[in-house]
């Protein structure tokens, strides 16, 4: 067998796709390692979405190509791949920068690594391929054979046409595709006959998945009919596409978590109008309400970019009203960064530094005092946890609540892969610890 090891970066989605990437490459007698060192085959599975994303990349193959070239002293030989968003949007660049790296993929061509394996066997020299292709890359991926734990990922949907003027996605992902349903629910079926008790569906723009005519809802009441199947999520979310089918699927299904993360980015309406969000803070209080008033133990997370260019004192405000009025469990929180190629990053008004910096620790520091708050009011409820794995000492499990938070338990280790009730007796900075119900 061969070792081989990937490090993947940022979303969900590119977990699924490193999954999937070892899957395919299965057949070639590549196995799964822990570290690079001797690897004969190492993925970079990248994400364009965080700050300086391809100068990390760049850092990280400068390390490669030192293990490369001592394991060729040793007379053996390292293959090296650069994949994901970073690969489609700086593809010819990767190739041109670091002559230790032999393929480059986009996301959307992952499915074609075998062949390029073999055409660099054949021919030697470098492969690249960033192409959209035509053929759906789902129906050449092979039958998953295996799950890492209880919780599993799903792609149902790719890409976007929103085009928000900071966000890469639709250069590098391509526009909107949903899986037929049909595909999504064998997968599905397929997860949980290997072990599978909770699936988080997958999409840049998830409840935008339109295909023939299922939606997402439809989608979501056809998998919660699926036995053994005890949980559904799905992430990320537009404000748009919040439609009254999914909201109702809030309020009928308790397969459904009572979490949603729901990205509104800015409080400003004139940011959001700059970000080309097409939704006013207003539209989102209301979808909040609305989804509130469907599930009315449902909880909050969000995205929120701060020092977008223009943004004054006033629009900050507006930000941090909104999260005042919303209230959320949890969010991610960034300072804007300019993404070469967006209509943003060549926007005049870009904000100092030092400014983005403040606004930055103001805003953390109210969704942190948010988060602490929703942890508190978790103390004394009896919540549904799946253990998904052994702790740190003797006899102790970690699960997932409702909420995703962490929650350690004492005596559990017996249950990993089951649902329990647990009764919550300390919320954590970012975790809780509970004792099984009796």
């Amino acid at each position: 067998m061969k070792a081989l090891y990937v490090k993947t970066y940022g979303c969900q989605m590119n977990v699924y796709d490193s999954a999937r990437m070892a899957d395919l490459l299965a057949p070639l007698g590549y196995a799964p390692a822990d570290a690079a060192e001797g690897a004969d085959m190492v993925i970079l599975n990248t994400c364009h979405i965080r700050e300086k994303a391809a100068e990390k990349v760049y850092s990280e193959l400068g390390k490669l190509k030192k293990l490369k070239e001592a394991k060729a002293k040793d007379g053996g030989r390292m293959m090296i791949a650069v994949a994901g968003c970073v690969a489609q949007a700086e593809g010819e660049e990767i190739v041109r920068r670091q002559s230790a790296v032999d393929l480059v993929v986009g996301p959307q061509s992952y499915h074609r690594l075998p062949e390029m394996i073999a055409r660099i066997a054949r021919s030697g020299g470098q492969a690249l391929e960033t192409d959209f292709p035509v053929e759906d890359k789902f129906d050449a991926l092979p039958v998953q054979t295996g799950v890492e734990g209880p919780a599993a990922f799903l792609t149902v949907q790719e890409g976007c046409d929103k085009f928000c003027t900071f966000c890469v996605v639709p250069y590098t992902r391509g526009g909107e595709f949903s899986r037929p349903a049909a595909q999504v629910l064998d997968e599905a079926r397929r997860l949980v006959e290997l072990g599978a008790r909770e699936i988080t569906l997958l999409g840049q723009n998830v409840n935008a998945y339109a295909h023939d005519d299922w939606t997402l809802a439809r989608l979501l009441h056809a998998l919660a009919r699926i036995d053994g199947l005890a949980r559904l999520r799905y992430t990320t979310s537009h404000p748009r596409d919040m439609t009254d089918d999914l909201i109702a699927a809030h309020r009928d299904l308790p397969q459904l978590m009572p979490y949603l993360h729901l990205p509104v980015q800015s409080g400003s309406d004139a940011i959001l109008e700059a970000m080309n969000r097409q939704h006013s803070a207003d539209d989102y209080r209301r979808i909040v309400e609305r989804v509130r008033e469907a599930r009315p133990d449902l909880a909050l997370s969000s995205d929120f970019i701060v020092g977008f260019p223009g943004e004054s004192d006033k629009d900050f405000d507006d930000t941090m009203t909104l999260v005042r009025e919303v209230g959320y469990a949890q969010a991610f929180s960034f300072k804007y960064s300019k993404r070469p190629g967006t209509p943003a990053s060549a926007a005049r008004k870009q904000i100092p530094e030092e400014v983005k910096s403040a606004r930055l620790a103001a805003l953390q520091a109210l969704l942190s005092e948010q988060q602490a708050a929703f942890g508190k009011s978790c103390e004394g409820r009896t919540l549904c946890v799946l253990f998904e794995k052994p702790g740190r000492r003797e006899g102790q499990a970690v699960g997932r609540s409702p909420y995703l938070q962490p929650v350690h338990v004492e005596g559990a280790a017996a249950l990993i892969g089951q649902v329990r009730d647990v009764t919550v007796v300390e919320a954590q900075p970012n975790s809780l610890k509970g004792v099984l119900s009796q």
